[in-house]
This record gives structure tokens, sequence and C-alpha cells, in this order.
């Protein structure tokens, strides 16, 4: 089966990864990423967005399907141009991937279905009504730009904000510059907690989870700086977490297959990956937002464990005929490493060496993201280079296995070394066992 898979990033090389022993691959992508493009059998470097573009390479090679990686495509109703040429993808249509690209649609969806974990929250594109709000707004607050802001668009009072007022300024400034491309901001309570992610397979009916992850935005060690697209996370061999209990993950489960219920009724067949970040808080998971595609890093957690076919769930997401999947007991951990000065002004154009061979001889995996590929050398963009990603009995050894790793690339690249640790693992534990008592 000739399988087309659209994206640039470490996400689809794992989708493809994924995907190359069943199918033939073609890609469309941003730049030329070097492992999508040795595991395709033709690709195209051009812009993800230009559905016309896509649609007409994806007929004139025949495929049989598409898989969409990133939630630009899905923005730009890439499905959706698809499916009137006939070929079916695992990637929501334009009206179902509001889920993520309207924050506003996602929480109305929570309020009209009644659909349990959602958290206060408002929507504004009058800075006037705005400011009346914020002045006798008691909670701590988070700012969303409606759109799609790459990851980056979120400040959250206490963190990157000072406080209210702060959030005031920056909510206008949404509104005002149209941040994430709509003049409208979402102002939300702030859940204190610790996150996690689940994700889920859906054919618009059923949904299948994978095992729970935990992501880590923050841009230094500590949680410190700024938010960015994800500098790594760590899965475990029991497919939860060491804060996450069984029934905290069924009751996001459970939130999970109620939204896919509820976008059925609004917009048709929610069928794709869902993916649900939630917080747990004292009083269980609470619904953050929602992505309509794998995350990134965490897809690299979860596909590498997929013991099931992949071609088969596809077909089973496409066909309305999705049935169970099954992931190795084994804990992962996935360390991005970055260009200097990322995220704000990552070093561009800098060479960067990886030792391949030995990566794969100590049992780890290598993601290329964000990279140049020009004839054998590999050069960095502003943003995310590659990802490593380490599986082992548990999350510990995993962590020691993906650090040692990191010493085969070579480049002015940066990680965080703290990302799976127990000393870090062990202060999440803490927290949740000090907010539950």
């Amino acid at each position: 089966m000739k399988i087309l898979v659209v994206g640039t990033g470490a996400r689809e090389h794992a989708i493809c990864s994924a995907l190359a022993d069943e199918a033939t691959i073609y890609s469309v992508m941003g730049n030329r990423n070097p492992g999508i493009s040795r595991l395709a059998r033709e690709f195209t470097v051009a812009p993800e967005v230009d559905t016309e573009g896509v649609v007409r390479f994806a007929s004139e090679k025949g495929v049989d399907m598409a898989f969409i990686g990133p939630e630009a495509p899905l923005e730009a109703g890439l499905v959706d141009a698809l499916e009137e040429a006939g070929i079916p993808s695992v990637g929501p249509t334009r009206d179902a991937a509001r889920i993520e690209t309207d924050k506003s649609f996602m929480r109305k969806l929570f309020e009209d279905y009644r659909i349990p974990g959602s958290i206060t929250y408002r929507v504004f594109s009058d800075p006037e009504e705005l400011r009346e709000f914020m002045e006798d707004f008691d909670s701590e607050a988070v700012v969303k730009p409606v759109g799609l802001t790459g990851g980056k668009g979120v400040k959250i009072v206490g963190e990157h904000l000072r406080d209210n007022m702060e959030a005031l300024k920056y909510a206008t400034e949404v509104i005002e510059k149209r941040i994430g491309g709509h003049p409208s901001v979402v102002i939300e309570e702030r859940v204190v907690g610790e996150e996690f992610t689940v994700q889920a397979f859906s054919d618009g009916e059923h949904i299948v989870p994978m095992p729970a992850v935990q992501d880590h935005p923050h841009a230094y060690e500590g949680d410190q700086g700024p938010i960015t697209g994800g500098m790594g996370s760590y899965s475990d061999s029991d497919e939860l977490l060491p804060f996450l209990t069984q029934k905290d993950y069924e009751d996001a489960v459970e939130i999970m297959q109620r939204t896919v219920d509820a976008i059925r009724k609004e917009t048709g067949p929610y069928r794709g990956i869902l993916y649900g970040q939630f917080m747990l808080s004292a009083d269980g998971p609470k619904l953050i937002e929602y992505n309509a595609r794998f995350g990134d890093p965490e897809a690299m957690n979860v596909l590498p464990l997929l013991e099931s076919s992949m071609l088969e769930i596809c077909e089973g997401i496409v066909d309305g005929n999705l049935k169970s999947a099954s992931f190795m007991n084994l804990a992962t951990v996935c360390k991005y490493l970055v260009p200097e000065g990322y995220p704000e002004s990552g070093v561009a154009g800098a060479e960067i060496k990886v030792d391949e061979k030995k990566i794969e001889d100590m049992g780890v995996i290598t993601y290329y993201a964000a990279v140049n590929q020009e004839d054998d050398h590999i050069y960095t963009s502003s943003s995310r280079a590659l990802a490593l990603v380490a599986p082992a009995d548990d999350i510990y050894s995993a962590e020691e296995l993906c650090e040692e790793a990191t010493a085969h690339v070579k480049g002015r690249l940066y990680h965080r070394r703290d990302i799976g640790t127990r000393e870090l693992v062990e202060k999440r534990i803490k927290h949740m066992e000090d907010l539950r008592s």
C-alpha cells in the first residue's frame, strides 16, 4: 500500500518509521528531513499547507491513503481536499480539527455536551470587555490565543506573567495583533497539578488510547524558561506515570471518548489522532487543551512501543472499523537536541554531526526534526534539531541510556539533561502527594 505522510519533523519521522515495514512511503515535507527522505520511495520539499500541491503529488503517485502529521495542513483543509480527490486520510477534516485550531470551539463543546474535566473560561474579542472581566477575575489567569501558535503562545500567571494585570496586557496584545491568526483570546483559570498526555487513535466512533506521557515544554532545566514546542518526554512501562493512577487514566480516556462523541454530532466523524493534554489536579484530570494530531515529542514515546500493525490501525481509522492496539511494556525517555538560542532565536545553518550507528548500537532511536539536509551534510534551522528516544525496563534506565547517547551528537546544540531523572520524577510524585493530602 502507498501512504503519503505529510510533515517535516521528528513526529513525522516516527510515523514513517512505524509504517515503513508495511507500506511504501511518499512524503511532502517543508525541509529535507534526513530520516524521512531515507524511508520514502519518493518525496517532495514543498509547503505542507499548499493543499492543491499536496493533492496533485498524491494523485500523481497514486497513493492509497494519507497521514497528516502537523496541525497547519489540517487547519488549511488538506484532509477535505484529499477526500474530494478520493484519498482517505488519517487526520480530521477542517471542521473536526477545530478541537485544536479554535480553542473557543473546544471549550464550548465541553459546555454544550456537559463533558467532565472542563475549567472556567471566557473568550474575548473586545479589549474593554476583557479589561472589565480581568479586574474582577479572582483566579490566576492562563492566556491562550484562540488559534495556532506552535505551542508557544500560552502564558500563565505565576510562570510567565507576574499577575493578572500583566496577563491583561498580554491578552490585549493577542487581540490587537491577532496572535494565532484571530482577533480574540481565551482566558482560563490556572489549574494546579501535574500535566500529562493521553493520545488516542479514533475512527469517529471508537477510540483506542495509548500509554500516558509527560511532556516538558519549558526550555531550561528545572522547568524554567519560556514554553517551547517540547524539550522531551517520558512514559512508563505500565502505560501510566509514576504519579498517575489507573482511575486517573480511565477518567481522562472517558473525557476523550465523550469529546469524540460530541464532535461526531457537531461536525461529523473525527478520524485520526486525538491528543488530550490534561492537568491532574487534586480533583482529578482537567482538560487543558486538545491537539488534532500526534504530539511532538509524545509520538516518539509511544510509536516505538507499538506491537500492533500500524497499517491495520490506519485502515481501521479511515474505514471506521478500528479495533485495538497493543504496546510493549517498556518505559521510554525522549530528549530533544535544539540549536543554541532556542526558542527565541535558535542558531540556524550550523552543521551537526550524528553518529547514528553508535546511537543505534546502544538501542537508542534517532528521529530528525527541523533540520536541512544538503548532500551528506545536516544543518540546523532555528527550531528543534533531533530527538533521541531510549526504551528500557524503567524510566531511570531509559534516562541514563538516552543521556549517554547525546554524546554522539556534535554541534551547536543543547538539551535538557534533567528529563526522566529520578530527581525530577520524584518531584512530580511529591507534588501530587501534597496536593491530594
